[in-house]
């Protein structure tokens, strides 16, 4: 889950966070001073650093400093109880991931915790391009012989030295992601900060406070100025992830972007200049976009600059046993076991597959297979009920019971709510259903319940927000 340092003089205010981040999953370590946090940081690995701006000693500004000159790619988060926050911008400005004021809602809190200590793995974790050189231990690889993985691996040397534009276009689930941070960890901008941001994940009404920023009286509820995403990412890269699907109005902003090196905030009247490298992915047709007015035609040549095009795994079905390999180590380390190895028939059962989840399929499955094989090499079987969803026949009955209750749900629905937006009304419903009963069953717990239903954890507390859920003793709406 990630080890995080919280620093604050304020005994009460650290024995809570331990008590909350505890809960989370996470690994506490407290200091009340600059000095204390500097020795902290100096001695283990520390994934993430909570750090007042009134420390005494050394202030919070002047520790924040020492940490970066000792870790560059390690989050900071600034807390302040004063309003002005003058000294938490000028940290932010200076390469501090956030900042908050004291006092703060918990669930904001714990999503900005959230995004930090993602932003933080995506920076130290390199993504190997050669899985065998066992570099990948360390993170993440690319892995495939295949003549389309090999442009890709060329693409990446030749764009990733440059300050180029790259827009990342490929099917979901084939590594869109890690090409990114590959050209990221191979760039000049590498000691600088990587921040992703997922257009799809964040409402739209928050995406543009998100990414630009706001100043104080912007909007009902903006007490103080707030910093973007591209402000903080400043000298560095940011990854714009499902940029086919970025809100209409705020693609003009992002094209102002690219031409004039500078962004306004919500409320603000004067430009204000930045330098950040601009990596975008999508999974859509954006030429069927611009046809349709959904995409702007200037913003699609900005960021056409350099396209790389990312092979659907049917198309290298070649890579499937090197994937495998490297998929089987990767998780047997994970879960502390030794390898089981994979039969040549399951091989061939995964090569006969079409993958339309591509690559993260395919890890899915090798998961899934690796967890129930009790240490057995995998077998072609063990792979079939991976892929059908690894449910047990015997319990067949029981799913055409919750199904059917599902359609008589539905229909129920239909014969008494109006026609019109029923369709949205059913699947939101449906949705936060869904929500509500994993944090119920991970009693409140959002990292958890997010990791059960496959999404981040952000993406999770967005949803919660978008479907008014709250979480007390059980989750209510």
């Amino acid at each position: 889950m990630g080890t995080i340092l919280v620093v604050d003089d304020d005994a009460r205010l650290r024995q809570s966070f331990e008590r909350l981040l505890s809960k989370e999953g996470y690994k506490v370590l407290l200091a009340p001073t600059g000095e204390a946090a500097l020795e902290i940081v100096r001695a283990q690995r520390v994934d993430l650093v909570m750090m007042d701006v009134r420390l005494p000693g050394i202030d919070g500004l002047e520790a924040f400093l020492k940490i970066k000159e000792l870790d560059s790619r390690l989050p900071v988060i600034v807390m302040t109880a004063f309003g002005t926050t003058e000294t938490a911008i000028k940290a932010t400005k200076l390469g501090a991931f956030d900042y908050v004021l004291k006092p703060f809602e918990i669930p904001e809190m714990l999503a900005i915790i959230e995004q930090a200590l993602e932003a933080g793995r995506f920076m130290r974790e390199k993504v190997a391009l050669d899985p065998s050189s066992e570099k990948w231990q360390e993170g993440e690889a690319l892995v495939g012989k295949s003549r389309p993985m090999q442009e890709v691996y060329k693409a990446i040397g030749r764009v990733a030295p440059t300050d180029a534009t790259v827009l990342i276009r490929g099917e979901s689930g084939t590594g869109k992601e890690l090409v990114a941070r590959a050209i990221y960890h191979h760039s000049a901008r590498a000691d600088k900060p990587f921040l992703v941001i997922n257009c799809v994940a964040i409402p739209e009404t928050l995406l543009e406070s998100e990414l630009f920023g706001y100043e104080r009286g912007a909007f009902t509820g903006a007490t103080a100025r707030k910093l973007g995403k591209i402000e903080q990412a400043h000298k560095g890269t940011i990854f714009l992830d499902e940029i086919g699907d970025m809100p209409f109005t705020i693609q003009s902003k992002i094209l102002r972007l690219l031409q004039e090196k500078s962004i306004e905030r919500l409320g603000g009247r004067e430009p204000i200049p930045v330098d950040v490298r601009i990596i975008a992915a999508t999974n859509r047709d954006l030429e069927a976009a611009l046809a349709e007015g959904r995409f702007r035609e200037d913003l699609y040549y900005r960021l056409n600059v350099v396209t790389l095009w990312l092979p659907p795994l049917r198309e290298r079905l070649e890579d499937v046993p090197l994937l495998a390999e490297y998929f089987l180590k990767r998780f047997s380390m994970e879960m502390g076991i030794q390898t089981p190895g994979i039969t040549e028939e399951a091989l061939e059962a995964l090569k006969r597959h079409t993958w339309p989840g591509n690559v993260r399929e395919l890890a899915n499955v090798l998961q899934k297979a690796l967890i129930f094989s009790r240490g057995a090499p995998i077998s072609a079987q063990d792979i079939g009920s991976a892929i059908s969803g690894g449910e047990i026949q015997e319990r067949a009955q029981d799913h055409s019971s919750v199904e059917e209750a599902l359609r008589s749900w539905i229909r129920k629905a239909m014969a008494e709510g109006s026609k019109e937006g029923l369709y949205e009304l059913l699947t939101e419903k449906f949705a936060s259903m869904v929500i509500k009963e994993a944090l119920n069953i991970t009693g409140g717990n959002r990292s958890r319940a997010a990791k059960l239903l496959g999404l981040s954890r952000p993406t999770l507390q967005a949803k919660m927000e978008k479907y008014g859920l709250k979480i007390h003793s059980s989750v209510t709406e």
